[in-house]
């Protein structure tokens, strides 16, 4: 048996509870792994209060939370290549299987070994976080010397972004809370405080002709405030809300898959990035870690730390 945290019906924080799972077998492209640090996100309650049924409503409760981990495998699928048992690993979850727990499924295709110099707890933010910025600044494409717009850079995927754009010899911008400051100039990036009011006339002072592109990690009002500062409408990218093509815009194109965690495994590794672990918490506070998450107040990465 392992333990999880997870919930039995679509609701809010109140539907969340602890219990005893067994530990499952993996199917012909999965891997079974022991759990050793799980990241924290926003997918993880906006999949438990119902938001996003197109992935989990067709699953069977208890569903578990989480998303993405690391950890060691324990056993893999019959048709399983590249993997075996005892390797260090990152990935993603199976939608449901969840990653708050001593033991999960992972997609084989979307794992990957993780170099020694990467430990558990960073790895366990890349499946999600540090894919989804190194998505986002491939779908992009700028050449050295461009200017990039993050709106919210101060969370879990904006400073990781940041970083990747420095590394790729981009000028960044990024919007934020006062809080998040001095994290974000860490960075190299430059900040706007948008509750300092008249965000977009402060931003146009750092590109009176518009960026290069602006990728958004907020969505909403926000997105709709930023939008026009990109110098093209094409160069306009959300993570968070897919009514972007409404102004021109697309939605981050997720590859979700080996490749693109090694890629970041190694950016680590060589320490181009880090991805700024603000709060660990141990598997029996993993509903503390979510809140942390879910009042937007969460700067840098949250984990779940199984050691703890």
């Amino acid at each position: 048996m392992s333990t999880a945290l997870g919930y039995r019906a679509f609701g809010g924080a109140d539907v969340q509870e602890f219990f005893d799972r067994p530990v499952p077998s993996p199917g012909p492209h999965e891997v079974l792994v022991r759990v050793v640090a799980a990241g924290v996100n926003p997918l993880d309650h906006l999949l438990r209060s119902g938001h996003v049924r197109a992935l989990n409503g067709h699953l069977p409760f208890p569903q578990v939370l989480g998303m993405e981990a690391a950890g060691t495998v324990l056993a893999v699928g019959a048709d399983v290549t590249g993997l075996a048992v005892d390797d260090r690993v990152a990935g993603f979850a199976l939608t449901g299987a969840g990653t708050y727990a001593g033991t999960t499924l992972l997609s084989a295709g979307a794992t990957a070994r993780i170099p020694d110099a990467v430990p558990e707890t960073w790895a366990a933010t890349i499946p999600v976080a540090g894919t989804t910025a190194l998505d986002v600044l491939d779908q992009v494409a700028l050449p050295a010397g461009a200017s990039v717009l993050v709106n919210g850079i101060g969370g879990g995927v904006g400073i990781v972004l940041a970083e990747m754009a420095r590394d790729r010899g981009l000028v960044v911008v990024g919007t934020g809370s006062a809080a998040k400051r001095e994290r974000v100039a860490a960075t190299g990036a430059l900040f706007v405080d948008y509750t300092a009011g008249d965000v977009v006339d402060r931003l146009r002072e750092y590109a009176p002709g518009g960026f290069d592109a602006v990728l958004d990690m907020v969505g909403g009002a926000s997105l709709r405030a930023v939008a026009p500062l990109a110098a093209k409408a094409e160069a306009l990218v959300s993570v968070t809300d897919q009514s972007v093509a409404e102004l021109g815009g697309a939605y981050v194109r997720r590859r979700l898959d080996r490749s693109g965690i090694e890629r970041v495994a190694e950016l680590m590794a060589d320490r181009r990035i880090d991805p700024h672990i603000t709060a660990s918490y141990p598997l029996a506070r993993a509903d503390e870690a979510l809140a942390l998450v879910e009042s937007g107040h969460a700067a840098g990465k949250v984990v779940i730390d199984m050691r703890l």
